[in-house]
Order: structure tokens, then C-alpha cells, then sequence
């Protein structure tokens, strides 16, 4: 299932599997990334808004897409790094006890001279099938022979 440049073809769609947001999950990366809004780790605030409770962080959200993503397998052999987030809106809240799950769509292709640069439209999906994020993302890739 390992591609390099040469193999993706503009219009493939890939899906990832499910993951569950945990409160562990949220706690953690106020940790990690420093954010602490209450919107994210006060629950009696949380209640009190929009939401009625407690949200992922948005790039939480995107943080672990990224995992589902690597977790497919088809971009291991020849990724060489993040080159970009473009478009990126957040559309529904995902709260703690969703599932996510991707699907990635690759809608071009770039040749440059360290590697190719792929743009995947990423939607972002809960159980409920309800888009909850959207975004392109570039990634270099290696070419086969590189």
C-alpha cells in the first residue's frame, strides 16, 4: 500500500479508521501545547456555552488526523515533511467521547526538485457522520528512485 509520487493519482480518495477523543486526550495537550482555554479543561464553564460541555482543541483534532493518516500506511515510505495547512475551518465541535475519522482526497500533484508536493483535502468526520473539520494539506513525497 506504500506510494511515492510517481503512484497518487489526482481524485484517489483514501479513509482513515476511527479514533475516540478521550479526556485524556484534551488534558494532554492542554499540557503539551499550553493551552488551557477553559473551553477545553472547565467543565462547570464548558456548561455554560454554546457547547454545553467541554471541546477538543482544534489542532488536537488535526494533530491526531494526522496519526489516522500515517496509520493507512500509504504515505510511510515516502514522506519527507509537512509543507503546509491551507483552508483550514473548524465546523462543528468534536467533544470528549466522538470519534473522528478522515477521508483524504488528493486533488494535485507538483513536481519539485527534493520531491513531489501533494495537496489532500482532508474532511474530518464524527460517528454521526457530521463534518466537523476541513483543510488541505501538502505534504513532499519522495519520488520512487529518489
Amino acid at each position: 500500500m506504500e506510494k511515492f509520487f510517481e503512484d497518487f493519482v489526482v481524485g484517489e480518495v483514501f479513509e482513515t479508521s476511527g479514533r475516540t477523543i478521550t479526556e485524556a486526550d484534551i488534558v494532554n495537550f492542554a499540557g503539551i501545547s499550553g493551552d488551557f482555554n477553559r473551553i477545553h479543561i472547565d467543565e462547570e464553564y464548558a456548561k455554560k456555552t454554546i457547547y454545553g460541555t467541554r471541546i477538543a482543541h482544534g489542532l488536537l483534532i488535526i494533530s491526531v488526523v494526522s496519526g489516522l493518516r500515517l496509520r493507512t500506511n500509504v504515505f510511510e515510505a515516502s514522506l519527507i515533511a509537512l509543507y503546509g495547512i491551507d483552508n483550514l475551518r473548524f465546523i462543528a465541535p468534536v467533544k470528549i467521547g466522538d470519534t473522528i475519522r478522515a477521508k483524504i482526497t488528493v486533488i494535485k500533484k507538483e513536481q519539485k526538485r527534493k520531491g513531489g508536493l501533494l495537496t489532500l483535502k482532508h474532511e474530518v468526520f464524527n460517528q454521526r457522520n457530521e463534518l466537523v473539520a476541513v483543510f488541505n494539506l501538502l505534504l513532499l513525497v519522495s519520488y520512487k528512485n529518489q
